[in-house]
């Protein structure tokens, strides 16, 4: 056994102890070093152990659903009788029992520590999830979803697009959401720039992709739309008019006062009505008169009772 056996390395990639490369025999005091090994992107087997990783990492600690969450948050007694699930920023990262709500159709988990999707499998007849701002990086469970229409996955840790081809045998699976401009959500994969056009190639049904039509109706006008967008924005703006001053919306002298139109019919009606109430007034004058002498008509025949 030799004691005087030189440093050995141990996983730096043939560098001896202080960061410095070893040389190969036969090379030394050249002032050459060994080639640089390949580098290559990683397999299919390396991310799924990735993947499984993140999820032992992130489910370390969290809140976990339960019954007793479920019936509190929805009011309902039986887990079954559960159609729409809303738990949003709980802080959840265990699904725990939420594979026994079978019949739920639209649930919300955004914004938790959600890592591990595996009690969704069981939910056949969910149409609507959102998994917005989590921890995902497989997307596995899902498949058994197959009445799943509108899924959001944006803002997780989802790499390659190559992760989401379990979701070929959703055959009603219409809207794709992986980043979110709004919020500030996205997955590593939206890294690359024809992620979208890669999707639609793997997932022929889709109609929208990260709220863009792709497909079906409107992704005509959708497609149209965004062409001249970029139309415009790449053409110089034109050199702006100069400004005339303001001129009024009315013609001058809309607001006086018109003069009173002479007309002989007006004059005429005019005269007729003094006439008709001047003999108003002649008619209730006499009309007074009348009343006034027949009272006192029967005044005197009144007195006159008396003295007999």
């Amino acid at each position: 056994m030799t004691t005087g056996a030189g440093p050995r390395s141990h996983g730096n990639g043939g560098r001896g102890l202080g960061g410095r490369r070893e040389l190969p025999c036969g090379m030394e005091g050249r002032g050459e070093e060994a080639p640089e090994p390949e580098v290559s992107e990683p397999s299919e087997e390396e991310e799924e152990e990735e993947e499984v990783e993140d999820e032992d990492e992130d489910e370390g600690s969290g809140v976990r659903v339960t019954p007793a969450l479920l019936k509190a948050t929805t009011g309902e007694f039986s887990l079954e009788s559960i159609l729409l699930l809303r738990l949003r920023g709980r802080g959840i990262a265990h699904l725990g029992c939420l594979a026994d709500c079978s019949n739920l159709e639209w649930l919300d988990l955004s914004g938790n520590a959600i890592a591990g999707l595996a009690p969704l499998a069981a939910l056949r007849a969910l149409a609507v999830l959102n998994l917005a701002g989590n921890r995902v990086a497989s997307v596995e469970p899902l498949r058994g979803c197959l009445s799943l229409r509108r899924l959001n996955l944006a803002g997780n840790r989802l790499r390659s697009v190559r992760q989401l081809r379990c979701l070929r045998g959703l055959r009603h699976l219409e809207s794709l959401r992986l980043r979110d401009p709004l919020g500030g959500l996205a997955n590593p994969l939206c890294a690359a720039p024809a992620y979208r056009a890669a999707l639609a190639a793997m997932l022929p049904g889709l109609k929208a992709i990260d709220g863009q039509r792709v497909a079906g109706r409107g992704s005509e006008l959708f497609r149209l739309c965004r062409e001249l967008d970029a139309a415009l924005d790449a053409a110089e703006p034109p050199a702006a008019a100069p400004a005339e001053p303001p001129r009024p919306w009315v013609r001058d002298g809309f607001w006086e006062a018109r003069p009173a139109r002479r007309s002989a019919v007006l004059e005429e009606a005019t005269r007729q009505l003094g006439q008709a109430l001047r003999e108003c007034r002649e008619l209730g004058r006499r009309a007074d008169d009348s009343i006034a002498q027949a009272r006192r008509a029967l005044g005197r025949r009144h007195h006159g009772d008396f003295g007999f």
